[in-house]
């Protein structure tokens, strides 16, 4: 079922409800809610290419990886939102009803899109920034070879690192994890119209 939202301002409890209902995934916005689009196969692919990676490197650390149907609760800014990859480290702290919603990464991951990327970059990432387990914040791109990768210094304080060829390796601060940007982009086709 699809959910049909007016144009009224919701509350937290009134999406959940909505969101439990709907066959599509929704963000909420401090009152408003906002249809997710669905993604291209390269962003699929990107996706899929780093989460193996990294599971499969975080099984003996203790840290865990969570893909894109865990919601994530911001209460700071009233957003919860579906970011793309998120690692949780320790045991993943939920926000009721149930466990589809946690409140403590460290680690967010997004695939840039057309659509998404100015949020990604600007708001999104500002409310990110007020979980306080929040440190690491990687952007790829999916229509050419970019990753950002921020990193929490201090408070307030994050350093970015950019990496734009294949060659490069981009290596994660907060838990032990390393992937080649040829392993990463090994299967996006860039000639494939978006």
């Amino acid at each position: 079922m699809t959910v049909a939202t007016e144009n009224k301002i919701y509350t937290p409890e009134e999406y959940l409800k909505l969101e439990e209902a709907s066959d599509e995934k929704h963000e909420y916005h401090n009152g408003e809610i906002v249809l997710m689009t669905g993604g291209t196969t390269n962003h699929n692919r990107l996706v899929l290419e780093f989460c193996t990676y990294l599971n499969f490197a975080l099984r003996e650390q203790n840290a865990e990886v969570f893909v894109g149907d865990v919601r994530l609760w911001i209460p700071r800014y009233r957003q919860y939102t579906y970011p793309d990859i998120m690692v949780v480290e320790r045991q993943p702290i939920y926000h009721p009803p149930g466990t589809t919603t946690i409140t403590n990464p460290s680690i967010i991951v997004e695939v840039l899109s057309k659509s998404t990327q100015a949020r990604d970059r600007g708001d999104k990432f500002r409310f990110y920034r007020s979980i306080p387990e929040f440190k690491e914040y990687v952007l790829i791109d999916q229509y050419s070879v970019l990753v950002e990768h921020f990193v929490k210094t201090a408070d307030h304080q994050w350093m970015l690192t950019e990496y734009e060829t294949k060659e490069s390796k981009l290596s994660l601060n907060s838990v032990d994890f390393e992937i080649s940007l040829e392993e990463l982009y090994k299967r996006v086709n860039f000639d494939e119209k978006v």
